[in-house]
C-alpha cells in the first residue's frame, strides 16, 4: 500500500519517486522486521509502552519510517478508538500529518546538523509543555550518534525522567558511537537487513502496481545490488524503469549497474578452475567489451566462489530466491567436484586481487593478472597432494630418480629441518613444509649438559654452562648479555678469564662474579684477559645457522620440494638434538634444482 493511497492523491503532474510513494505507512507494510513488530504489538496490548526507543540498522532499512509509524501509533485516534494502537488500518486524525512530517507535536530533528548542547537545551526547555493536539509529544532524532558529548550529557536527565506526555525515538546507523548511558535508558531495536527473497517479492508487487514489466532475473540483480536496503532497491528500480523506458529487462539492469551476465561469470569461473588461461582471458575481455566493470566481474566471481563453497556444506542455500537457475544447477555441480582447499585458496586470492584492480590505473590489465594467478594456482597441487606424490614410487618431474639415502655428512649426528614457505601469490597465505636431512654439527655446538641447579656446588666447564645457569634462574636479561658480549679465554674451577665486546656494560664482570657465586655455591675469580678470546655464543649460533642454510640449499631433498613449488624459498632451518652417532635418514625423494629463488 502506498502512502498516497492512504492519505490522498498527489497533485496532478507531480511525480514521487518509488521510495517515497511506497514508503510503509503502518506496521503491516514493514518488510523483514517481524521481531520488532511483534515486540511492539505485545507492548501496546499490555500497556507497557517505553519512554524512549533506539532504532539502529544500515541505511535504507526503514529507521525513520519506523519512527514515524511509531509516532502515529502513539497518537492514534479515530472516531471509535482513542488510545495507542499498532492496528493502523484505518487512518486516524493525526496520521497524515505525522507521516508527512508536518505535525506540530511530532518534532523531527537531524542530529547531523543540530549537534550542540544549545539544540538539546531547546528540547529540554520545551518538553515541559503539554502537546497541542496529540496525545504525546514525540521527538524523533535521526543520526543521533552525531550529537556532541555535551549534548548527550544534557539529554540524560530528561531522557531518564521525561514528563508523561513526552516520548523519544532515536535512529542511528552507528550504534557503537552512542554512549552506553543513553542506550541504557532506551528500548533498542536492531532493524535487520531485508532478505533478498523478500526484496524480490516486494519489488515484484510494486512493479505490478505500477504496470511495469520486469524480468525475474532483473529483480534478483536489483535485490542483490541493494544489499538488504529497501530504499536502495526502490531507487535502483526507479532508475531501471527510466533506463528501459517503462520496461525492465535483465540486460538493461546489467548494463546500468555495470554488472556481468551471471551465466558468463559461471563460464569464467569454470575456465579458471580448469586452468585454461586463454579461455579465461578471452571471456573476461568479452565481458569488459560489453560494459562490465573489471572489479565488478571479480567481485561477482568471488560471490559465486562463496556460493559454491556454501552449497558444499548447506545444499538448502540453493533455494534462495535471488539465485538464477544457472547458479543453482552449476553451483551444485562445482560444489560436488571442487575441494574446499581449492575454493578457499581461490577466495583468498580474489580478496587480495579485487582491491588491486580497484586501485589500479589499468584495471583491465590488473584484472587479467589476477585471473592468470588464479588459473595458474588451479593447476598446482595442494600441500598434501604434493607430499603424497613425492612419497610415492616412480620418477620425479624432471626425470630425477627417487632416492631414500641420506647424503653423506662430515661426522655429525644431528638432522637439520628445513622449513619452506609457499609464495603468497599461490594461495593467499603461507604453507609450511618440514624436510629432514642429515647435517654435520660443529663440535663447538654440541648441546651443553642440562644445568643442575641443586645447591651447594654446581660444576661449570664452559660458557654454555653459565648461560644454562642464567636460564635456569630465569635471568633472561643477563643470559642475553652473556651470549652477546662475553668471549671465553680460559675456564677452570673457580676461575674465569674472558674478553668483552665493545658494547658490553661496564659492570658486567662484577655482576658475573656475584651471580656465579650465588648460582654455583663457591667463590669465583673473574678477570679480563688481554688475549683475543673466542667467538661469543651469539656469533657461534649465527655461524651455525649460516652453515645450516648453506647445507639445506645444496641438499637434493629440499631442492625436490622447491622445484615442485616454483617461487618457494627456505625461511628457517632447525637442528634438533639426536643421540651421538645416530644419523637421520631422508624420507623424501631427491631431485636436483636451481637455487636462484632461495634465500
Amino acid at each position: 500500500m502506498s502512502e498516497a493511497g492512504n492519505f490522498g492523491t498527489e497533485k496532478a503532474g507531480a511525480y514521487r519517486v518509488l521510495a517515497r510513494k511506497y514508503r510503509p505507512a503502518n506496521f503491516s507494510e514493514l518488510i523483514g522486521q517481524e521481531p520488532m513488530v511483534r515486540t511492539l504489538t505485545n507492548a501496546f496490548a499490555t500497556g507497557r509502552i517505553a519512554q524512549a526507543w533506539m532504532l539502529t540498522g544500515v541505511r535504507g532499512v526503514g529507521k525513520t519510517t519506523t519512527a514515524r509509524i511509531l509516532a502515529r501509533a502513539l497518537n492514534y485516534k479515530t472516531a471509535t478508538i482513542d488510545q495507542p494502537s499498532v492496528d493502523l488500518s484505518t487512518p486516524g486524525e493525526h496520521c497524515q500529518a505525522i507521516m508527512e512530517g508536518r505535525h506540530v507535536d511530532v518534532i523531527e530533528m537531524d542530529a547531523a546538523s543540530h549537534t550542540g548542547i544549545d539544540d538539546i537545551r531547546d528540547i529540554i526547555d520545551r518538553v515541559r509543555y503539554a502537546p497541542v493536539s496529540a496525545r504525546y509529544k514525540v521527538y524523533i532524532i535521526d543520526e543521533v550518534h552525531m550529537l556532541s558529548t555535551q549534548a548527550f550529557n544534557g539529554l540524560l536527565k530528561t531522557l531518564e525522567e521525561p514528563p508523561p506526555h513526552v516520548k523519544f525515538i532515536f535512529a542511528t546507523t552507528e550504534i557503537r558511537k552512542v554512549p552506553i548511558t543513553v542506550l541504557s535508558r532506551c528500548q533498542r531495536f536492531d532493524l535487520r537487513r531485508i532478505d533478498a527473497g523478500a526484496l524480490v517479492g516486494h519489488l515484484s508487487s510494486i512493479a505490478a502496481k505500477e504496470g511495469i514489466s520486469v524480468d525475474d532475473e532483473a529483480l534478483a540483480m536489483i535485490a542483490r545490488a541493494a544489499e538488504g536496503s529497501a530504499r536502495d532497491s526502490l531507487s535502483i528500480l526507479d532508475q531501471a524503469i527510466a533506463h528501459g523506458s517503462g520496461a525492465v529487462s535483465a540486460g538493461a539492469v546489467r548494463a546500468m549497474l555495470g554488472l556481468a551476465d551471471r551465466a558468463r561469470i559461471i563460464d569464467l569461473f569454470e575456465h579458471v578452475m580448469k586452468g585454461d588461461v586463454a579461455a579465461a582471458l578471452a571471456e573476461f575481455r568479452a565481458q569488459y567489451d560489453t560494459g562490465a566493470d573489471p572489479a565488478a566481474v571479480l567481485t561477482d566471481l568471488a560471490e559465486f566462489n562463496h556460493l559454491v563453497t556454501r552449497l558444499r556444506f548447506v545444499p538448502a542455500a540453493a533455494d534462495d530466491a535471488s539465485l538464477s537457475e544457472d547458479e543453482r544447477r552449476r553451483g551444485a555441480e562445482f560444489a560436488g567436484t571442487l575441494s574446499v582447499r581449492v575454493l578457499s585458496r581461490t577466495w583468498q586470492m580474489l580478496l587480495k586481487g579485487i582491491p588491486e584492480v580497484q586501485s589500479s590505473n589499468r584495471p583491465v590489465s590488473a584484472g587479467e593478472m589476477v585471473l592468470i594467478r588464479l588459473a595458474h594456482a588451479a593447476d598446482l597441487p595442494t600441500l598434501d597432494e604434493a607430499l603424497k606424490s613425492l612419497e610415492g614410487a616412480g620418477p620425479l618431474p624432471n626425470g630425477a630418480p627417487r632416492s631414500n639415502a641420506a647424503p653423506a655428512g662430515n661426522g655429525g649426528g644431528a638432522s637439520a629441518v628445513a622449513q619452506a614457505r609457499m609464495p603468497a601469490s599461490n594461495g593467499g597465505g603461507a604453507q609450511a613444509m618440514r624436510l629432514v636431512e642429515a647435517q654435520p654439527v660443529p663440535e663447538a655446538f654440541v648441546p651443553a649438559p642440562e644445568p643442575v641447579t641443586e645447591a651447594p656446588v654446581v660444576p661449570v666447564k664452559s660458557l654454555a654452562d653459565i648461560v644454562a645457569l642464567a636460564d635456569a634462574n630465569r635471568d633472561m636479561a643477563f643470559k642475553v648479555l652473556l651470549k652477546r658480549c662475553v668471549r671465553p679465554v680460559r675456564i677452570e674451577p673457580g676461575r674465569l678469564d674472558v674478553t668483552l665486546t665493545d658494547d658490553a656494560p661496564k659492570m658486567l664482570l662484577n655482576d658475573l662474579t656475584s651471580k656465579l657465586r650465588a648460582w654455583t655455591g663457591r667463590n669465583w675469580l673473574v678477570s679480563l684477559s688481554k688475549e683475543e678470546g673466542g667467538q661469543t655464543l651469539a656469533e657461534m649460533e649465527t655461524t651455525k645457522r649460516e652453515n645450516a642454510f648453506s647445507d639445506a640449499k645444496s641438499d637434493p631433498t629440499v631442492a625436490a620440494i622447491l622445484a615442485r613449488f616454483p617461487g618457494a624459498k627456505i625461511i628457517d632451518v632447525r637442528i634438533p638434538d639426536v643421540p651421538e652417532g645416530e644419523e637421520a635418514e631422508a624420507d623424501l625423494p631427491v631431485e636436483p634444482a636451481a637455487d636462484d629463488d632461495e634465500t
